[in-house]
C-alpha cells in the first residue's frame, strides 16, 4: 500500500509538470495510453491471453464516469496548490458511503453517518466559503464525487469479473474515449514533456496494480491510513519543486477528512468481520 501511495504521489508531480505545457485532456489521454502499454506485460505474463468479458456495456458507463473524474483531478493538480487538490480528493470515501446507501442498499448506522458529516466539515474547512473560496476549488470536489460513483460501479463489476479484467477493459476504453476531447486542443509535447507523460502512465498503472494487491493481502482499516501518506509526499515535493507551502486551514481540514475516512474504513472492517463470523454459525443451524 505504501508503494501504491508513493506511485500515485509521484504521478501527481508528473501530471503537474506535463500540465504546464499541454492541456489537461491531452495529459489524461497519454496517461491512459502509456498506462495500457505498461499494463499489457503484466496481464500477458501468465500466458492465458487477454481477459474476456460479457459486460462491455457496464464498462462503457464506468469508463465515461471515470474519465470525468480523471479530468477533474488532473485539472486540479495542474492549476491548484498540490496540497489542496490532493486533500479535496480524499472526499471520495465520504461520497462513496452515501452512494452505497442509495445504489447498493447498504445500511449505515449513526456512527458512520457522524463520520461522514465530520468529513464534509473538513472539506468545508479546506474550501473556506466566504473567505478564500473560488469556484475552481469545486472541480476536485466534483472529481471526488465522480470517483465515488466509479467505486460503486467497480464494486458491482467485481461481482461479475476478476480484477485484471476490470482494469484491462477500463484502460482499453479509456484510451479512445480520452482521445476525443484531447484532439480539440492538441499540442504536440516537447522531448522533456514526453518523459513526464510516460511517467504518468507507468506510475498510474503501478499504483493501481499495487493497490489491488494490497487490498487482497490486508484489511481496509489497516491500509487506509497508509494511503494518507500521499499528502505529505506531495506537500514535500510541492514545497521543494514549486515553492508551495500548505496553509493551516488546508492542514486542519485534511486532518478532519483523514480522521473521518479512517473511522469509516475501521467500521466497515469491523462489520465485515462480524458478518463473516456469523455465517458459519448460521450455516450450522439445523433446517426448520
Amino acid at each position: 500500500m505504501l508503494g501504491s501511495t508513493s506511485a500515485f504521489a509521484l504521478m501527481a508531480i508528473a501530471i503537474r509538470y506535463a500540465s504546464a505545457t499541454i492541456p489537461t485532456t491531452e495529459v489524461a489521454f497519454f496517461r491512459n495510453f502509456f498506462g495500457l502499454l505498461a499494463l499489457l506485460p503484466i496481464l500477458l505474463r501468465s500466458g492465458r491471453g487477454l481477459p474476456r468479458t460479457r459486460n462491455l456495456g457496464r464498462y462503457v458507463s464506468r469508463t465515461v464516469v471515470g474519465l470525468g473524474s480523471m479530468l477533474c483531478a488532473f485539472w486540479a493538480i495542474g492549476h491548484l496548490p498540490l496540497s489542496q487538490a490532493i486533500s479535496l480528493s480524499y472526499a471520495t470515501p465520504l461520497f462513496a458511503t452515501i452512494a452505497a446507501v442509495m445504489w447498493l442498499g447498504e445500511v449505515v448506522r449513526a456512527r458512520r453517518w457522524a463520520a461522514v458529516v465530520a468529513g464534509f466539515i473538513g472539506v468545508l474547512v479546506i474550501l473556506r466559503p466566504g473567505v478564500s473560496f473560488s469556484a475552481a476549488m469545486l472541480i476536485p470536489v466534483l472529481g471526488a464525487l465522480l470517483a465515488a460513483l466509479v467505486a460503486i460501479q467497480m464494486k458491482q463489476l467485481s461481482r461479475l469479473d476478476p480484477p485484471d479484467t476490470i482494469v484491462f477493459y477500463t484502460y482499453l476504453l479509456w484510451v479512445p474515449l480520452s482521445l476525443v476531447p484531447a484532439l480539440f486542443d492538441w499540442i504536440w509535447p516537447g522531448p522533456v514533456v514526453w518523459a513526464w507523460l510516460v511517467a504518468t502512465g507507468v506510475l498510474g498503472t503501478l499504483g493501481q496494480w499495487l493497490w489491488t494487491r494490497a487490498l487482497r493481502l490486508g484489511e481496509v482499516s489497516a491500509l487506509q491510513p497508509i494511503s494518507f501518506v500521499q499528502l505529505p509526499i506531495v506537500v514535500l515535493f510541492g514545497w521543494w519543486l514549486f515553492g508551495e507551502v500548505i496553509d493551516v486551514w488546508t492542514a486542519i481540514g485534511a486532518a478532519i477528512v483523514f480522521g473521518a475516512n479512517g473511522y469509516i474504513a475501521h467500521r466497515e472492517a469491523v462489520l465485515s468481520r462480524r458478518a463473516a463470523s456469523q455465517r458459519p454459525s448460521e450455516a450450522a443451524k439445523p433446517s426448520e
